[in-house]
């Protein structure tokens, strides 16, 4: 393998593979598509159908994804779980003629993501291309017609364990949280907070609430865990705003 193409493909709709994307795809030698176990079959089928969308032939590998060691300390348990996922790459790229291999990433690779750490991890390192794609960010904030910030307001992107653990980060004006399975908005203090939610983003099952947070939140959680148990997964994101 010369080359590792890491390609957005956005939040689960076709239409969200920029042209470059769909090139890309359809230069490509061969796809790397994950398995992430029993009830979210659906995430393979939507990377396969954004193959078929993009006109593109070329050979599919799939591999199991490795899980979480919950036992470990948390940066410890993640950095073992890069290690392992890039392992499985290296396998499963053992046997591909030389050619660039494309990887198709949820989102964009540069943004909340790891797939760039885990590709580092592979020895030799292969040279990287990355194809941005539509993130989160920007299908929660279209398909609630909302600015991503206020005049002059200060943005910050963060996880829900943080959140939780220290609360409204100083000097933002308006807060986004990504796969926060928490759903950690219940530690914040309500009042004067609105919330902006949206799960399954892009996709026909596309579910989405907001309002004042001390009443769309309690909403939010309960819709939230029926998704997930409709579906076996659920990936989701929030904007949270003063004001």
């Amino acid at each position: 393998m010369t080359e590792l193409w890491l390609i957005g493909i956005g939040t689960g709709a076709p239409g969200h593979v920029t042209l470059e994307g769909q090139a890309a795809l359809r230069e490509a030698k061969a796809v790397l598509i994950p398995r992430k176990g029993a009830g979210k079959e659906d995430l393979a089928h939507l990377r396969h159908a954004i193959l078929r969308a993009a006109g593109a032939e070329a050979r599919v590998i799939a591999f199991d994804m490795p899980v979480r060691d919950p036992d470990l300390p948390y940066q410890q348990r993640v950095a073992a779980w890069h290690d392992a996922i890039a392992e499985r790459w290296g396998v499963a790229l053992a046997d591909v003629p030389e050619g660039p291999v494309a990887l198709l990433v949820w989102g964009d690779p540069g943004l909340y993501d790891s797939t760039l750490r885990i590709a580092a991890r592979l020895s030799p390192p292969p040279k990287v291309r990355v194809v941005p794609g539509i993130t989160a960010l920007q299908a929660l904030t279209a398909a609630h017609a909302i600015p991503f910030n206020t005049v002059n307001g200060a943005v910050m992107v963060t996880t829900g364990r943080r959140l939780r653990d220290h609360g409204w980060p100083e000097a933002a004006e308006t807060v986004v949280v990504m796969l926060d399975g928490d759903c950690s908005f219940r530690a914040l203090e309500p009042e004067g907070l609105h919330i902006w939610w949206g799960g399954f983003l892009g996709m026909p099952e596309q579910v989405l609430d907001h309002g004042p947070l001390a009443e769309a939140g309690p909403r939010i959680v309960e819709t939230r865990a029926a998704a997930r148990e409709r579906h076996g997964w659920i990936m989701d994101t929030y904007l949270l705003r003063k004001g």
